[in-house]
């Protein structure tokens, strides 16, 4: 089990790496631009998704909440963010080589935004963060072509396995 969230991390880091180089390509007015998205820009979007990256790991590693709302900006400037979040998925593929099936398998107690006391297994928690990243990079993908980009990256799983052969 552990192989599997290993290699889900690893994608996860590709494709981080190809959206962030197009936002890059798009420049930074429009990366910053309200174009009416639910985190309002494609900065906002990417900052989502580190905020929320950043909160699951911290719960799993029993750490205090690194942010208090989902909606927060870590930074406004966009290479800080993209630095950030190579330094993420760099911890968060560490974070998981550092566990057991087992462990992956256990149940993990947490507490949600509100307080509320939760558990779940860490299967789950794992399996939600990387799911979240790419339902989240999918509107930034499509926020990339509302943004004038007419070919923005493929970000499929196939694609990232096709890349390491």
């Amino acid at each position: 089990m552990r192989d599997h969230f290993l290699q889900l991390a690893d994608y996860n880091a590709w494709a981080n790496r190809r959206i962030y180089a197009a936002a890059r390509d798009v420049g930074e007015e429009a990366r910053s631009r309200d174009i009416g998205a639910y985190f309002n820009s494609l900065q906002g979007t990417l900052a989502h998704i580190l905020v929320a990256d950043r909160l699951w790991l911290a719960r799993l590693m029993s750490q205090p909440a690194p942010h208090a709302s989902l909606d927060e900006t870590p930074t406004a400037d966009f290479e800080a963010l993209w630095t950030a979040r190579q330094e993420q998925d760099d911890a968060t593929r560490g974070f998981i080589s550092g566990l057991t099936d087992t462990a992956i398998a256990e149940d993990f107690s947490y507490k949600d935004m509100s307080g509320t006391d939760r558990t779940l297994p860490r299967r789950i928690i794992l399996t939600h963060m990387f799911n979240h990243a790419t339902h989240h990079r999918g509107q930034a993908h499509h926020q990339l072509t509302q943004l004038g980009l007419a070919d923005p990256p493929p970000l499929d799983l196939p694609y990232f396995v096709l890349d390491l052969v």
